[in-house]
């Protein structure tokens, strides 16, 4: 077991083994005695054991020997000594006191009775006896009180020894003690976490170890000077090379600390770690550079302006950009270069914005050099406490080539408008050229088909003697002629959703397809079906069409789980990419989304005829009704997962919405 000293001298620390003092048994037991405090004891505890204490000893002095052998007193001294050691000055007075009762009055028989025969011996005594209890017990009340004065003193000496060690060691900043030649006697944590060494290996060091070599000679050179005592302390900033190879910037200081006698003893250095102000200071002066070198690729020019005196200063050279003569300049100078057409409201832009409180910006033309030259101008001002502009800081950026560029862009938009004109009145009189065809031949069609079906359907009925070989051809012309029927009805259907005009409205999807799934339900009783539709689908779009598209995806998801066990249909809504995405989703026999661009392609099916029974035109008429409200349809599923048709439409339009 070894204990830390620290002696007066501040910079040299030992151990020493506590076994080299008094033994420990013997120390530990003259230690608590010395340390005893009386008044750690309640007043009856301390009264009690004086009182035990006397009449103890006054029992051992009767029972060892006759009282009137003599010494009775001295035995009972013994017990005021203990008992003042014990509880103090009073209950040592306390003991003397009974001590003497004792002695007088029941020491020797006849007890009560006084027990000498001459008074006058009997005073004598008794006044020695007080006098020199109360010199015993004042001694011992006396290196009571110095002891506690000592302990009092010594604990409030380790605990400012305590305090300076906590204040050491905790400190923000590092703090190293530096002998005269460079080694380090003591370091603290945060100076151990900036090097990054442990205090013993630092311990080993001399300061140079530590030190960039670029910043060892500057550090000496001010040492030299402390201790030739032309400078107690010095400061600066230097590098430290962390453990582990990188630098470590740091503000340092020292102090030298001086012996009684004038001579060096050694250095206190308090170390600060700059690297992240290094760091921010380096960061400030590239972004700087870059600044300077974007403004000179921009075409950018700073420039500050002192109001009271009409006086403009370009700043960094920045004039030579613009393709003014000089760094500074007046007003008037730099009104003489505005273009005649631009003085007037330039003038009255600057005035405006010099008396109102916002920033100024502006575009101007100025000749230079006897060219026309466009140009963007910004500025803030700085104001005085009564909102006067004081001075001003602004860029300026030549954007000649941009306003040569926008004249230019109106040219061909110009020319590009009168192209797209003209393309989109072709375009239209194409599309309605060919939505007429497309009407007419599926209208037209009509007829040889309702003659071909009817002349079947005569030589089935008139003739009751044919094959079943004839009448089976028969069945098939006239199933050929219906289907055919069925796909002019999808072409008419087509033609018509392309055309006419889009009339949006809001529309209350929930009640449209509530009510296309309760008439489908009606229709095919024997369908377990179960479907649920989200409430409050709201949209603004045309209500006919709208009706048509739900009815076009609800049919499909109708039939395509016609094979389904536990068939479920649901209507809902989603939010992807922030829009409202409408949703038709079924548990059916879902499609492969490798083929998924055949989906919207009229008359292309995914599914064989004797699967399922259709002609192609649902889907893509439900994408022909989306496209014309400029949504987007999109579908997702997977071979007997089921399917899902997700649409966009304009939101409902709120009574205080902007047009």
């Amino acid at each position: 077991m070894y204990r830390t000293l620290a002696p007066a001298h501040p910079t040299h620390f030992m151990t020493i083994p506590a076994s080299s003092a008094t033994p420990p048994i013997a120390a530990s037991s003259w230690q608590r005695l010395l340390d005893w405090e009386p008044q750690s004891r309640s007043a009856w505890q301390r009264f009690t054991v004086a009182i035990l204490l006397t009449l103890l000893a006054a029992w051992l002095r009767v029972a060892l020997a006759p009282a009137e052998s003599g010494g009775r007193f001295i035995t009972l001294s013994l017990a005021a000594a203990l008992a003042a050691l014990y509880g103090g000055f009073s209950a040592g007075m306390l003991s003397t006191l009974l001590g003497m009762v004792l002695i007088n009055f029941f020491l020797v028989k006849p007890y009560l009775s006084f027990a000498f025969d001459n008074p006058g011996e009997a005073f004598w005594l008794n006044l020695w006896h007080l006098l020199t209890q109360l010199v015993v017990v004042g001694a011992i009340w006396l290196m009571q009180q110095r002891n506690q004065h000592l302990r009092e003193a010594s604990e409030l000496a380790r605990i400012s020894q305590q305090r300076f060690l906590d204040t050491f060691e905790h400190a923000s900043a590092g703090i190293s003690h530096v002998a005269l030649d460079g080694r380090l006697l003591r370091v603290n944590e945060t100076f151990c976490r900036m090097v990054g060494y442990t205090a013993d290996e630092l311990l080993s060091m001399r300061f140079q170890d530590l030190t960039h070599p670029g910043d060892i000679d500057p550090d000496e050179k001010f040492i030299k000077q402390a201790l030739a005592g032309t400078r107690d302390s010095y400061a600066l900033e230097k590098r430290y090379i962390h453990k582990d190879g990188h630098t470590v910037w740091a503000h340092l200081t020292v102090a030298l600390m001086r012996r009684q006698a004038g001579l060096p003893d050694y250095f206190i250095s308090v170390v600060q770690d700059i690297s992240n102000v290094k760091a921010a200071d380096e960061a400030v002066r590239t972004n700087e550079r870059l600044m300077r070198q974007a403004q000179a690729l921009a075409g950018f020019a700073s420039w500050e302006a002192d109001i009271a005196a009409d006086r403009f200063r370009a700043l960094s050279g920045s004039f030579q950009r613009l393709g003014l003569p000089g760094a500074e300049l007046t007003g008037a100078e730099l009104h003489s270069f505005t273009h005649p057409k631009d003085q007037q409201r330039l003038v009255q832009e600057w005035m405006d914005a010099v008396k109102n409180t916002g920033a100024y910006n502006s575009t101007y033309r100025a000749r230079i050099d006897g060219t026309d030259r466009w140009f963007s101008v910004r500025a803030e001002f700085e104001r005085d406490a009564e909102g006067r502009a004081v001075r001003a800081f602004g860029v300026t950026q030549d954007i000649t080539e941009r306003k040569r560029a926008e004249h230019q862009v109106r040219r061909l938009n110009t020319s590009l408008e009168q192209r797209i004109q003209e393309r989109t009145r072709d375009l239209k009189a194409a599309y309605d050229e060919l939505e007429s065809y497309s009407y007419a031949v599926a209208h037209d069609l009509r007829s040889p088909l309702r003659i071909i079906n009817g002349f079947a359907q005569a030589l089935d009925e008139d003739n009751p003697a044919l094959d079943d070989t004839s009448r089976n051809h028969l069945q098939r012309i006239m199933g050929a002629s219906k289907k055919m029927g069925l796909l002019i009805d999808g072409l008419l259907q087509l033609s018509q959703i392309g055309r006419g005009e889009v009339t949006c409205q809001p529309v209350n999807l929930s009640a449209i397809a509530t009510r296309l799934l309760e008439e489908l339900t009606a229709e095919s009783p024997q369908r377990s079906v179960s479907w649920s539709v989200e409430p409050d689908l709201h949209a603004s779009a045309d209500p006919s069409l709208v009706d048509a598209l739900l009815q076009n995806l609800l049919h499909n998801a109708w039939k395509y789980t016609a094979t389904t066990p536990q068939a479920h249909i649901r209507v809902f809504a989603r939010e992807a990419d922030g829009q409202t995405h409408f949703c038709v989703s079924d548990n059916g026999a879902g499609f492969d989304m490798s083929r998924a661009d055949k989906l919207f392609q009229p008359f292309q099916r995914l599914h064989q005829p004797h699967e399922f029974s259709g002609l192609g035109i649902g889907l893509a008429t439900a994408q022909r009704i989306v496209q014309r409200h400029g949504g987007v349809l999109q579908a997702e599923g997977a071979p007997g997962q089921g399917a899902t048709f997700c649409f966009t439409l304009p939101g409902e339009a709120s009574p205080d919405s902007l047009p």
